[in-house]
């Protein structure tokens, strides 16, 4: 057999095999030469003599590889597999050997399986629909975003002509010029949750590749200055933007899944984000993007979805999984339906030993070759049911993920909560692994600057790390996402300006959304010209951005918050690729005082090590509870205030000097109210008051900041707003 020359970039030149005679478990198809292969690894791997080809089934009677050359929809060569040559266990594989330089670039190809059809078994082979691999790691045949490249023939689940065709990407050949892992400890994280092209498609956003990877990066320099330390991007699990059939009600405009929780891949970065998409340039873009962000210091989180795909219910299209193995990859009734743990027609089955395999492989692929530094698991809780939706004691694919060695150091953030009302917040079984977005953070601290009653102690278990969640299974205030605003739900600026959700838009008579926001609009629904009710609304973010910052756990900000995006009262904005999505940039001019303002409370939380702790205050161990009167707090159903006194004695520097003290000090209520100042020698500085105007709001430098009063005075308290004095030490 002819030699195969290779470079560290991959396979670069062939000699000739077209001539050479064949060996005994060659044959040829179409001109292409084929040998029996190997069943690992999945998917399409690129060897000295050729492209393996491995896939999972082990219901399919028969299997076909198509090969096309480029765009070109006619096959150039269909391969049935030999069950009995081809087939090991459940796998079945085959090779395809080089006989000319170009094939690589030029080969791409789809899967056919052929077995039972009996909807009532969940069995849904058809020979005739073109099937994409579960380890393509790229594609061709993707239109431009918005263009839609999917028909909508999803009736029955039926074929749906997929124009998608999956290329041999390389996977190692890209400089990553001695990129590693950034490791922030979570203590030091500030999370800014994003949309890749939300954030950068608006022309107000500048860049030269707007809604793309590349695009995103040139957002960096602002970043920074904010001062976060991770962006968390929004799905970019390759996925059809155009699946969503509604239409705008006001203008007839197709709507679309603009979010992406919907994949079609796991493995590809969606094809639509990238500026060249030709040759799998897709790949090097997101790359290219990670490594700029981690030169920078900045993490890249996934929000990656595992509980669904876009194949749906009965009503779907079939595109993958369904047509190659549909009992495994889906949890099924007892009469062949889908079971819809996630509201959105079909639920992955995470611990069948097959599929927890490729969840993992997923998750190796990305961290290896794409250097992730962390995961937000959406849905995570379905990932603790069985085959039938039981909720399991100790989850096998939780454990493999948790205690997997490539993903030792990794990031692990849970969505702690299913779509069929499991809510495993605090009780997630995380095998002291696992970070979990706080949902009952965002609704806690909600409803107590609204003012509702009975929340002061709730408020402070929030503040505090939520111990009352963590403790008693042995986490620690790194187990809590601290978020007020996420993608889903109200943006900060439409919580204090709407009392109801105005999804009317999404083609849904106003149906989809969360009801219960606790949100409060100053008297009056939407944008008001009343210069008093701005000013009360402008009070309130900041008192939300600082309690966010000055709270044990992890923070999470949603971009665009720091200067007052607005969905226009859409708190579903899942289907809006308009201006109700895209952050508008000009807002950032607009509202410079509120950048400052989020920008300066990042800056205080990372100078003082007592909001970072890594383990829970115990009794006095940190923090004294403080009322109206020093050292007398008001646990009331009646009270609206909550004060606390950090002590910096109990936190340490990186120098080993003690930190400051810090006295908080918080009102919700409609009054003015009278704290006195504690008496711990020195002099306070009032150093955050976010009912004082800009620059007032909050002091940079401590020294400047004004002096509080003497000790044992009454400092007074504005109606709704915090208030932060600082005794410096030393």
């Amino acid at each position: 057999m002819n030699e195969t020359r290779i470079s560290s970039s991959g396979l670069t030149a062939f000699y000739p095999l077209r001539d050479a005679p064949l060996g005994p478990d060659e044959r040829m198809v179409n001109g292409f030469r084929v040998d029996r292969g190997s069943p690992l690894p999945l998917g399409p791997d690129r060897t000295a003599r050729g492209v393996n080809f491995a896939v999972y089934s082990s219901r399919a009677t028969r299997m076909i590889l198509e090969l096309f050359e480029g765009d070109d929809d006619e096959v150039k060569a269909s391969i049935e597999l030999d069950p009995r040559l081809n087939r090991t266990g459940d796998i079945w594989h085959v090779r395809v050997l080089h006989h000319e330089p170009e094939m690589l670039r030029s080969l791409r190809y789809l899967w056919k399986a052929d077995g039972p059809q009996d909807p009532s078994k969940g069995l849904y082979f058809d020979p005739n629909v073109p099937l994409l691999d579960p380890y393509a790691r790229a594609f061709s045949g993707v239109a431009p975003w918005g263009r839609p490249d999917l028909p909508h023939s999803y009736g029955g689940g039926g074929p749906a002509i997929n124009p998608r065709r999956c290329r041999i990407a390389a996977t190692r050949s890209f400089d990553w010029e001695g990129d590693a892992p950034l490791l922030t400890p979570l203590e030091d994280t500030v999370i800014y949750e994003l949309h890749v092209r939300g954030y950068t498609v608006d022309p107000s956003s500048g860049v030269a590749q707007p809604g793309t990877f590349l695009g995103l990066t040139e957002k960096i320099p602002y970043l920074l200055n904010l001062g976060v330390t991770a962006v968390e991007l929004m799905p970019v699990f390759e996925f059809d933007e155009n699946e969503n059939m509604r239409k705008h009600p006001r203008t007839g405009e197709p709507l679309l899944n603009f979010w992406g929780y919907s994949p079609l891949a796991f493995f590809c970065p969606n094809t639509g984000y990238a500026s060249n998409s030709a040759d799998a340039g897709v790949l090097t873009e997101f790359r290219e993007m990670v490594k700029r962000f981690h030169q920078a210091g900045l993490e890249v989180y996934l929000d990656v979805v595992f509980n669904h795909t876009a194949e749906g219910d009965e009503r779907g299209p079939t595109i993958s999984f369904r047509g190659l193995d549909n009992p495994t990859y889906y949890m099924l009734d007892s009469h062949g339906r889908y079971r819809n743990f996630s509201g959105c027609g079909n639920t992955f089955n995470c611990n069948h030993p097959v599929v927890r395999s490729y969840i993992v492989d997923v998750l190796h692929y990305w961290v290896a070759h794409m250097h992730i530094d962390g995961f937000r698991f959406d849905l995570a809780s379905i990932l603790g049911r069985d085959v039938n939706g039981e909720v399991l004691a100790n989850p096998p694919i939780l454990e493999m993920i948790s205690r997997d060695p490539v993903l030792a150091r990794t990031k692990l953030i849970a969505e702690a909560w299913d779509a069929a009302g499991l809510n495993q917040v605090g009780n997630f079984p995380s095998y002291g692994r696992w970070s979990e977005w706080n949902g009952y953070y965002r609704d806690d601290v909600r409803m107590f600057w609204r003012g509702d009653g009975g929340m002061v102690s709730r408020f402070a278990s929030r503040v505090c790390g939520s111990d009352d969640l963590y403790r008693e299974s042995g986490g620690n205030p790194r187990h809590t996402i601290n978020f007020v605003t996420a993608h889903d739900g109200f943006t900060l600026n439409d919580l204090v300006s709407y009392e109801n959700k105005h999804n009317e838009d999404n083609g849904e008579n106003n149906q989809d959304g969360e009801r219960h926001n606790h949100s409060m609009n100053f008297g009056h629904e939407g944008p008001t010209g009343d210069a008093e009710i701005n000013r009360r609304r402008r009070i309130h973010m900041k008192n939300f951005l600082a309690t966010l910052l000055l709270s044990q756990g992890v923070p999470m900000l949603l971009g665009g918050d720091e200067f007052c995006r607005t969905q226009k009262g859409n708190n579903n904005a899942y289907c809006q690729d308009n201006e109700i999505s895209w952050v508008d940039w000009k807002l950032q001019d607009d509202n410079p005082d509120m950048v400052r303002f989020c920008q300066a409370m990042i800056a205080f939380r990372k100078a003082h090590p007592v909001f970072r702790r890594r383990w829970f205050f115990n009794g006095g161990d940190g923090i004294h509870w403080q009322g109206e009167q020093e050292n007398k707090p008001d646990w009331s159903d009646e009270a609206r205030w909550l004060a606390y006194l950090l002590d910096g004695g109990q936190a340490k520097r990186p120098d080993g000097r003690p930190d400051d003290d810090i006295y908080v000090i918080m009102n919700a209520s409609g009054d003015w109210r009278h704290f006195h100042i504690p008496d711990r020698g020195g002099d306070w500085r009032v150093v955050v008051n976010t009912a004082r105007p800009s620059p007032e709001d909050v002091w940079e430098n401590i020294d400047a900041a004004p002096n509080a009063g003497r000790r044992q005075d009454r400092f007074p308290v504005e109606p709704r707003s915090v208030v932060v004095l600082v005794r410096p030490h030393g």
